[in-house]
């Protein structure tokens, strides 16, 4: 299966993962042993340098998300997360769970036959996201079960320190499955990537600047792909009402 999925990456675009991959585990592994900065300019290498590095891995997993090795994929890749959570390899874990993340986004896309569906969901889950870190079960777990939530989520090691800025699984998982559907239905992949990056980005920055626990990520996400793509997607409901399905 992963010499399979090996041959549906180009040669430069798998060679670039790995140099990815490899930066991220370095990262993670030796962000605390570097010079510690002060606390803004800490964000911003997380911000501007880190977060976009890490959101590189599902636009250079692109090609797999419309192949049947992304189900089996998502399951190993789940599955040697969990092994290296029991090890206590904490930076390989991070990046597993990235990988296993990105592809359950690509099993889910697999799921939706027209770009409606897509719109349809990127209007609806910033507002059940919002409501859940204000009230719901996000608040609950970052408020009272900070462990499970470091353990769950993605990190992203502030240089210096033991601290992260982390995201929530669902966050990595929809914007795996919003740039897919970019690519899917013929919207503007690149400039997705970037919005929904930029976004997330302006997003981790305000939450430093107000000081609070945290802010929802998935409205950054669902406007980061329905900014750049709005024409595309006004044309399509005016022409076919958004059922464009993928050939």
């Amino acid at each position: 299966m992963v010499g399979a999925a090996a041959a549906v990456l180009s040669s430069r675009r798998a060679a670039a993962l790995t140099a990815v991959l490899v930066a991220l585990v370095a990262w993670d592994a030796g962000a605390g042993a570097l010079p510690g900065l002060p606390h803004w300019p800490g964000v911003l290498v997380i911000s501007l340098l880190v977060m976009p590095l890490t959101l590189t891995v599902p636009w250079l997993l692109l090609p797999l998300s419309s192949t049947r090795a992304a189900l089996p994929l998502a399951a190993c890749f789940a599955a040697l997360a969990a092994l290296l959570d029991l090890a206590g390899l904490g930076a390989l874990f991070n990046v597993t769970k990235l990988l296993a993340l990105t592809m359950v986004g690509y099993v889910f896309m697999q799921v939706f036959e027209a770009l409606s569906w897509v719109v349809l969901v990127a209007l609806i889950i910033p507002w059940v996201d919002a409501l859940s870190v204000w009230r719901g079960p996000t608040r609950y777990v970052v408020s009272q079960q900070p462990s499970l939530f470091d353990r769950i989520s993605i990190a992203f090691r502030l240089p210096g320190n033991e601290g992260s800025a982390n995201v929530g699984p669902p966050d990595i998982l929809f914007f795996a499955l919003f740039l897919a559907a970019a690519e899917r239905f013929g919207l503007r992949v690149g400039w997705t990537w970037l919005s929904m990056v930029a976004l997330l980005t302006l997003t981790l920055i305000l939450t430093t600047a107000f000081d609070v626990s945290g802010l929802p990520a998935l409205p950054a996400i669902a406007l980061g792909f329905l900014l750049p793509n709005v024409d595309l997607i006004w044309r399509a409901w005016r022409e076919r009402g958004l059922e464009v399905r993928s050939g």
